[in-house]
């Protein structure tokens, strides 16, 4: 167990294997535990530094306070990290939330990433129905049906009073990021310099196929694939393929 502090952050992370160094980047709410399975198929071959975003799993501060900025301040925060374990560049790896930030991350600090890989990521909020915030919004106190396993974890994770306090912040933030037009990092990502595969499912609520499409076609040279079948977690959904693909492309950059 590793802290790094980092301006109002700070962040958990951890090491396992040796290689060339990978960062991998768990989602909103969730811990570097989660990707295990990932991390440990990663490890034989790779430095994996695993990190929990600032307000999720073990990083602090809890409840967080979201503001429209927090992507940009997140990919500050985990290139110094890399700086401060005298890494000069990595394979950028996450997951919803944790690839937004691996995108900002090599769109304001292109030297940082040897390449990049993300799934349910695209750069970009977009909710014109309202319809996904009010969901997690209300999620702690009236959640949907879809959304009820997910309540019962954030509730066992951080209890209730936090639960409701980082879910609502966050929709504040991702409702200010969106009446400015939705834009993260996709007026940026053209900046890129590093190889980018950017991955996610058919039926992706967050990141649709259109969305993906825009993203890779900002980024030169990028890649995407969208998973048949799969909704937002495709590590869940296609583990070993997701594993697989992620193995391949690490080999090839």
């Amino acid at each position: 167990m590793s802290w790094f502090e980092h301006d109002t952050s700070r962040i958990y992370y951890d090491e396992h294997g040796t290689g060339d160094p990978v960062l991998l980047l768990p989602g909103f709410s969730q811990s570097a535990e989660d990707l295990s399975e990932l991390r440990d198929i990663m490890a034989a071959s790779y430095r994996v530094i695993s990190a929990d975003l600032p307000g999720s799993g073990h990083s602090e501060p809890q409840p967080r306070n979201y503001t429209a900025s927090y992507y940009a301040d997140d990919a500050g925060s985990f290139a110094a990290l890399l700086d401060h374990l005298d890494i000069a560049r990595a394979h950028l790896v996450g997951f919803s939330d944790g690839g937004e930030v691996a995108l900002f991350m090599a769109a304001l600090t292109p030297s940082v990433a040897r390449s990049v890989v993300t799934w349910g990521a695209a750069g970009t909020l977009s909710d014109p129905t309202g319809q996904l915030r009010q969901a997690m919004y209300n999620i702690i106190d009236n959640p949907i049906p879809p959304l009820q396993e997910y309540r019962e974890f954030l509730v066992a994770t951080y209890g209730e009073a936090n639960a409701r306090a980082m879910t609502q912040s966050v929709v504040g933030a991702m409702t200010a990021i969106i009446e400015k037009g939705g834009d993260l990092s996709l007026s940026k990502v053209s900046d890129i310099t590093a190889p980018v595969l950017l991955i996610a499912g058919e039926h992706d609520m967050f990141v649709p196929p259109t969305l993906l499409a825009q993203s890779s076609a900002r980024i030169s040279g990028a890649e995407s694939i969208t998973v048949e079948g799969a909704e937002h977690d495709v590590q869940n959904s296609h583990p070993e393929w997701l594993a697989q693909t992620i193995l391949d492309w690490l080999k090839r950059h």
